[in-house]
């Protein structure tokens, strides 16, 4: 078992902050569009014009998941960078 005090010699990320899989970046994205288009439909006026975002948001991400299965490492490096920079975006301004 790793235990977390000790250093690590591994390419793992050590916490929150460090390097992610792309696919994983990607899937944080779009569970956070998940989560707001469920807010948004338990809502008792829900926003048309919010859903509509969301969804097409949602849609991309899904899109972008199928593309990195045959990307190259320049489209994946891109891509990565694309939802690592949206990911912190939504974490700032919340939902």
């Amino acid at each position: 078992m790793h235990d977390p005090a000790s250093p690590s010699s591994s390419s793992e990320p050590t916490d929150e902050a460090g390097p992610r899989a792309p696919a994983d970046v990607v899937e944080e994205v779009m569970a956070w569009y998940t989560r707001e288009l469920l807010a948004g439909r338990r809502a008792a006026r829900p926003d048309p014009e919010r859903m509509k975002h969301l969804l097409a948001r949602h849609q991309e991400c899904a899109r972008d998941r199928e593309r990195l299965e045959e990307a190259d490492g320049e489209e994946t490096a891109r891509i990565t960078a694309l939802y690592t920079a949206r990911l912190l975006e939504l974490e700032a301004t919340g939902p």
